[in-house]
């Protein structure tokens, strides 16, 4: 032996991992979900857990469901919006210019102080 390394090449707890050193894995069952981009995601799943109707794709992260004929659609994505578009939404023009005719009021009558 060179060195005098009997365990050369090898780490602590390598070796065989089988289901005699681990014990039993608990029964499962694999389900298909698939997307609208096509994609297919099969997870695994206790056989005592409650298996969802959706998933999320694994590689384009778009929801799947398990009827491959109707996938379900993939999510609409809303364009940014500033605070300004938002407040636009919330009031017409007519109460923004009364809201800054009162703003202007209470400025010029603090300004007459």
């Amino acid at each position: 032996m060179a060195g005098g390394n009997a365990i050369r090449g090898s780490r602590v707890g390598a070796g065989p991992m089988g289901e005699d050193e681990r014990g039993d894995s608990a029964p499962r069952r694999q389900v298909t979900y698939y997307c609208t981009q096509g994609h297919v995601s099969a997870p695994f799943f206790s056989m005592e857990a409650d298996v969802p109707e959706s998933w999320d794709c694994l590689r384009c992260g778009s929801p799947a469901s398990q009827d491959q004929a109707n996938p379900p659609p993939s999510p609409r994505a809303e364009p940014y919006k500033t605070h300004l578009a938002y407040v636009k939404e919330r009031r017409s023009d007519e109460d923004g210019a009364a809201i800054l005719e009162e703003a202007l009021a209470a400025l010029r009558q603090r300004r007459r102080l």
